[in-house]
């Protein structure tokens, strides 16, 4: 079965900022989103973060910052690299946000 098949939300391509940190760490991180649904995050990062571990997340979308919790739902080392690729859920985004999120995508895949 493909993957894309499972997915109950599209997916956009969305390369913008993303600033996250472990939940209850000090310490922020810095990269670029891949792509974006509206129960979800993939990016890429140098440091590997294991499955289940929650992350605070702001992302900057249009005019707009989102911040949201995040849990790690899977993690891939990238080929020939120090890197990871790695797809995190949202588990708590504020409702008006999600609906910004959701319009987004939507507005997105009318342009493709």
């Amino acid at each position: 079965m493909d993957l894309r098949e499972k997915r109950r939300y599209s997916r956009v391509k969305l390369k913008s900022p993303l600033h996250f940190n472990i939940r209850g760490r000090g310490d922020f991180s810095d990269t670029v989103s891949e792509d974006i649904s509206a129960g979800g995050i993939c990016f890429t990062n140098n440091q590997y973060i294991a499955p289940l571990t929650n992350l605070m997340l702001e992302l900057k979308l249009l005019s707009r910052v989102l911040n949201a919790i995040g849990r790690v739902v899977w993690v891939n080392p990238l080929a020939h690299s120090d890197r990871y690729r790695m797809g995190v859920e949202f588990v708590e985004l504020d409702p008006q946000k999600k609906l910004y999120l959701s319009e987004y995508i939507l507005m997105q895949e009318n342009i493709l």
